[in-house]
């Protein structure tokens, strides 16, 4: 069978699939092959699924599948499957980076010194600890935050809708979460209900000054409420991983103050890169033992 390795991986995953089929990155050969292999970059749409005949599996090396149509896998009868347990640390701890970044000001501060500035005073600093953060959302990632938020004597509440009860943190209702939260940090998938969640509503039942992170999906939030909330001193501070479109050209968060932007870093480790590598190989072991 021919594997179809769309996306980047680590350089030792095409030796490591070898002896499961013959292994290519070209791309001009999705209508040979029976296994296709993608992280984020590469959309498994109604169009590609169309151009590939032979398709009957499809795994996303990473967490959700909303870059795959699985509608129309299924009615293709194509197998559809992703590996959320092997990036929560990397996306974590970039959560937690951005978490201590944004009140820090590292990233204007380090501008403003190779600038030749000096703006001891005008950067005043606050610190997370004794602080609230609030999880939107509970899975894997978010309680591995959650640790960590811990760990710097953070108080931690979540919602859910799924899961009523964790011992990750206090589960408490949503509004409750925007209401008592010095930080919020938005771990949903991307669906018809989560998409676009975070907007100018939500923001309103926040607390004046929050800071707000994403290294969900970029839709969950609407970036020009985001944006306007922060000109207008509402929130705090936001950091992002992700975006409505990648790379986020025109984008309103580009022009805002008080904004930490990264280009989609979160699983893009090289401890998290061997995870995924593991966890594909053991699901082409899997998928070959049917």
């Amino acid at each position: 069978m021919v594997i179809l390795l769309a996306d980047a991986f680590a350089s030792d995953l095409p030796g490591r699939l070898a002896p499961f089929g013959e292994v290519s990155s070209d791309l001009g050969r999705v209508g040979e092959a029976e296994v296709v292999i993608v992280r984020s970059k590469t959309k498994v749409d109604r169009a590609m699924i169309d151009r590939a005949p032979k398709l009957k599996y499809v795994i996303r090396g990473g967490v959700g599948v909303d870059t795959i149509d699985v509608d129309y896998a299924k009615q293709k009868g194509i197998a559809v499957d992703n590996t959320p347990e092997a990036s929560s640390l990397a996306v974590a701890e970039l959560a937690f980076a951005l978490m201590i970044a944004l009140p820090n000001h590292i990233a204007e501060a380090d501008a403003s010194m190779k600038q030749g500035k000096w703006l001891k005073k005008e950067l005043e600093r606050t610190e997370l600890g004794g602080k609230t953060l609030g999880l939107v959302g509970i899975g894997r990632i978010a309680r591995e935050l959650a640790v960590r938020a811990k760990a710097f004597g953070m108080k931690v509440i979540a919602y859910d809708k799924y899961v009523p009860a964790s011992d990750a943190a206090e589960m408490v209702s949503l509004d409750e979460v925007y209401a008592r939260s010095d930080y919020i940090s938005i771990h949903t998938p991307l669906t018809d209900e989560t998409k676009g969640m975070i907007n100018a509503a939500a923001i309103a039942k926040m607390r004046k000054g929050a800071y707000l992170v994403n290294t969900c999906r970029g839709p969950v939030v609407a970036a020009e409420d985001v944006a306007a909330a922060l000109k207008e001193g509402r929130l705090g501070g936001y950091a992002t991983d992700v975006y409505d479109k990648e790379p986020p050209e025109g984008s309103p968060l580009l022009s805002a103050p008080r904004v930490l932007l990264t280009p989609h870093l979160g699983a893009s480790t090289e401890e998290n890169l061997l995870r995924l590598g593991d966890c594909i190989v053991d699901r082409m072991k899997k998928y070959c033992k049917k």
